[in-house]
């Protein structure tokens, strides 16, 4: 093992809740290494909505007009069809906000932005290829961790680590950290379809007596998903592809042609849906964020931008402490307090959704299914469009970035 390296923080995990918060502690002053384990950011089929709330970080940083400058689409309206009827379940236009939609973004997009950004400052260093792989001990309390990267195994010392490291963290698994498992009652298989011309724009969601289709405009193809009951993968697999391509092209509403753009299982991406999160995010020199503290549904679409809202709770709380050299234990608590309250009410939200709609819709098996009645209020009362608006758009408790963290900190040190 070569010698140990030292920093302020040692975020493991490049994904939007490790990133963001490098940026935003490097910006703040604060010497930040981000570990990401693999060589760049391009992964297939990651979270890619990225939401009112996120980019209202962007707008107080002063970084939104070239954030949207990047390829993305824009979705101000969500709208779902039950049993071949359309309606119209959430208006995200009328928030009072600087980005009134969701930006359909390739998250590698997103990640190389926040990437670039961080390289403005001095503190901040991103490591490819390097992975997290135990935490370095001492009486109890985290002091560093252990990679393994290109360069061979290495010791990495740090006054603070944070886990990022997704839904299957290695650190809080290493640490110990009790998971409270909430349950699904469905997988994802993700795959895409090209867009032809004459195809509507809007992304939508149909649900049908046993079957939930999505599909989210990306501009020249079509990102689909298709919901099926958990623990079912294997019957669909069994059922056979030309089975599959025929659901395809009755839920996405294409000729039988198009959907034979899906070549072999290999073009289709499983996500084993979780919901879970940790009784106790941290323990002392150790934080965990993101997926890493609570896996969300994709219900909404909302688990990028929660991660994100993590990222600036944690950043605005601990710059000051981090910086001054006196972290304490109870500076750690404060962001689980702060951050668990949301994380509670997003996980209730979608699993109440979960209950009483994805769970019923995949066990029907008539046309008897009916959506309901919020949603079919919602057709005659516009306004009630606007709750859920919030609720996905921006959350239950946004973060706003802390001042000396937007406006900048006068002692640190930008590369040129």
């Amino acid at each position: 093992m070569t010698e140990p390296m030292a920093t302020q923080c040692c975020i493991a995990g490049g994904g939007p809740a490790g990133l963001m918060l490098g940026v935003l502690l490097a910006r703040a002053g604060v010497r930040v290494r981000v570990l990401e384990k693999h060589k760049d950011f391009l992964r297939d089929f990651r979270g890619d909505t990225i939401h009112p709330s996120t980019m209202e970080v962007m707008a107080e940083l002063g970084w939104l007009e070239e954030f949207l400058a990047l390829p993305h689409e824009k979705v101000a309206e969500l709208q779902a069809i039950f049993a071949g009827q359309r309606f119209r379940v959430a208006d995200l236009s009328k928030l009072p906000v600087a980005a009134p939609f969701i930006a359909m973004m390739p998250q590698w997009d997103f990640l190389n932005f926040l990437a670039r950004k961080g390289d403005c400052y001095s503190g901040f260093h991103v490591d490819m290829q390097t992975e997290a792989v135990d935490l370095v001990m001492e009486n109890g309390t985290v002091r560093g961790l252990v990679v393994e990267s290109p360069s061979g195994r290495q010791s990495i010392m740090a006054d603070l680590v944070v886990a990022a490291d997704g839904r299957g963290s290695v650190l809080r698994q290493k640490a110990g950290m009790q998971v409270e498992d909430e349950g699904a009652p469905m997988d994802v298989l993700w795959f895409r379809l090209a867009m032809e011309p004459g195809d509507p724009e809007s992304s939508i969601g149909r649900i049908e007596p046993g079957h939930i289709f999505i599909k989210l405009n990306r501009g020249d193809y079509w990102q689909c998903a298709y919901v099926f009951a958990k623990g079912r993968i294997e019957a669909v697999r069994a059922a056979g592809l030309e089975a599959f391509r025929d659901k395809v092209s009755w839920l996405a509403d294409i000729p039988l042609a198009r959907a034979f753009a899906i070549t072999s299982w290999e073009d289709v991406k499983l996500l084993n849906v979780k919901v879970d999160r940790l009784a106790t995010w941290q323990r002392p020199g150790l934080l965990c964020i993101g997926d890493a503290a609570h896996a969300m549904s994709p219900i909404g679409g909302v688990g990028v931008n929660l991660a994100v809202q993590d990222a600036v709770a944690t950043a605005n709380l601990l710059w000051r402490p981090l910086k001054e050299g006196r972290l304490t234990d109870a500076d750690l608590a404060a962001v689980e307090r702060r951050r668990a309250w949301p994380t509670r009410m997003t996980q209730s939200m979608q699993l109440t959704i979960q209950k009483r709609m994805i769970a019923p819709s995949l066990a029907a098996t008539d046309q008897a299914i009916k959506a309901p009645l919020p949603i079919r209020l919602m057709q005659r009362f516009p306004v009630l469009r606007r709750l859920p608006a919030r609720l996905i758009g921006m959350g239950f408790r946004p973060e706003h970035v802390a001042k000396p963290i937007a406006a900048g900190d006068g002692s640190m040190a930008g590369r040129p």
